[in-house]
């Protein structure tokens, strides 16, 4: 380490930020990096910059590391590993002391760990596929505001997936139309309706406008059906302030949710998680821009990761993923964004994407949402991936239902119940879920008429995110 201190351009790796006898610690922040060297690059020297220009690095030596115990400071790539069956790709696991970071600060995390390396020049591509968050980082985020428990509660919902729509179309309708479009889909059966990511204050429906018209929909399907109903009112909005006078104004209509969108920024979402805590609102976030850079495989950054990041900035509802929608979701990379956003803790799992160990030390759940090209001909194959402690959100699904949307609400409702039943009686509800379906059609007839229109549709597309691993088959 004597050469550290000569004059010049030293490689990352011969500066200290290649350790591979480093034990990480259990208060280290962890990281698993997918990293694509230039040609020329060795991994170790890609992965050592890797730790050094995401923590106390420049491009040369500085007199100043004497001023400071640089050693603690400094990340450490502790191991690199060739990713299966992809040349050139390897993963470099860089271990981070705690004390780099300001607690409960998503905004300090991100900008340490992704802020400027994805730049760097050694590197093709880079990509952030998982992070092990210490419980000691972890206590110092409050987490959801109410988590999914407590949500249940409120709703006194309990025992099945909870059901939902986007308003359809998302654009254009006037206030009292988009209201009609709630109060049909509430009074079917539906448990939430909501705005979709771009819904904000446009001038063919202004927020006020929509809010009125919302509450007053689900203020009559609740008076109908005796039961608590919601529909997700966008707070976004271009300041915080605007966002502050939606979230209130939502607040004083007697809204049980609001919603943002991840574009916001994350601190703007701290910010209003704090504020719906302190309210008794749940929060929902639209994972709005999120495949600009989740979805490849090389450069970017893994979603499940984004799905720690907004447990920790504390948001009751995110979408997920729904497996056999019209949107990206290998199976077992959805599996495991569901198991970050709802276990309290989990072992890794390569198979599912999962690169540590994870403890959430009692941090409540985020409920997670599929929504995107699901219909009720799906409902075994949605409980068999996504289990019970989910949204499910039929869009279309519901509003384009031929008898009306108030039928389409009826026919997701009866499809669930029914698969619940099914499951609850110990039936092979998978295996046997078409013909559960059927036979629940043949007792009501916007089933029926739902299995008809849409019992064919799917989204047969290869997933362009899946784990690296795939789980080898145990011998009957």
């Amino acid at each position: 380490m004597s050469d550290r201190w000569s004059a010049g351009v030293i490689p990352y790796a011969e500066m200290g930020y290649w350790q591979p006898d480093y034990q990480p610690k259990d208060t280290d922040l962890l990281c698993a990096f997918r990293v694509t060297p230039q040609d020329g690059v060795p991994p170790e020297e890609a992965g050592a910059a890797v730790a050094g220009e995401s923590s106390t690095a420049t491009w040369t030596v500085v007199w100043t590391d004497r001023l400071t115990t640089y050693e603690h400071y400094q990340a450490k790539c502790y191991a690199v590993e060739p990713v299966p069956n992809v040349p050139g790709q390897w993963i470099a696991y860089i271990a981070y002391d705690l004390d780099l970071f300001e607690e409960g600060s998503i905004a300090n995390l991100t900008s340490s760990i992704i802020g400027n390396v994805f730049g760097f020049k050694p590197l093709a591509a880079l990509r952030l596929e998982d992070m092990r968050i210490p419980p000691h980082y972890v206590k110092t985020f409050p987490g959801p505001p109410h988590g999914i428990v407590t949500e249940r509660e409120y709703l006194d919902k309990f025992g099945r997936p909870l059901l939902g729509a986007t308003t359809k179309p998302k654009l254009g309708l006037s206030a009292r139309n988009y209201g009609r479009v709630v109060y049909e889909a509430l009074r079917g059966g539906l448990d939430f309706t909501k705005d979709d990511e771009n819904i904000n204050s446009q001038p063919f429906m202004r927020w006020r406008d929509r809010y009125l018209s919302c509450m007053e929909a689900v203020n009559r399907a609740q008076a109908e059906t005796g039961e608590i109903k919601g529909h997700y009112l966008n707070v976004t909005a271009a300041t915080m302030e605007d966002m502050y006078e939606r979230a209130e104004f939502a607040r004083e209509l007697g809204s049980v949710i609001v919603m943002v969108d991840l574009t916001v920024g994350y601190t703007a979402i701290q910010s209003l998680s704090r504020w719906a805590r302190r309210n008794g609102v749940i929060l929902h976030l639209h994972r709005a821009g999120h495949g600009t850079y989740t979805r490849q495989k090389n450069h970017g950054v893994s979603f499940r990761v984004i799905a720690k990041w907004m447990r920790l900035a504390g948001v009751d509802h995110i979408h997920a993923g729904t497996v056999v929608g019209k949107l990206e979701g290998d199976p077992n990379s959805v599996a495991g964004f569901y198991d970050v956003l709802r276990k309290g803790r989990y072992r890794a799992d390569p198979a599912k994407g999962l690169y540590f160990d994870q403890d959430w030390v009692s941090m409540p759940a985020t409920m997670p949402v599929a929504s995107g090209g699901i219909h009720a001909g799906q409902m075994h194959q949605l409980l068999h991936h996504l289990g019970e402690d989910t949204v499910l959100q039929f869009g279309g699904g519901t509003i384009g239902h031929p008898m009306g949307i108030a039928a389409g609400a009826e026919a997701n409702r009866v499809a669930v119940e029914a698969m619940i039943k099914a499951r609850n009686e110990g039936a092979d509800y998978l295996t046997e879920g078409p013909e559960i379906l059927r036979a629940a059609a043949r007792r009501n007839r916007p089933l029926e008429t739902a299995l008809a229109t849409w019992g064919d549709v799917t989204f047969d597309y290869a997933s362009t995110d899946t784990p690296d691993v795939v789980a080898t088959p145990t011998p009957a």
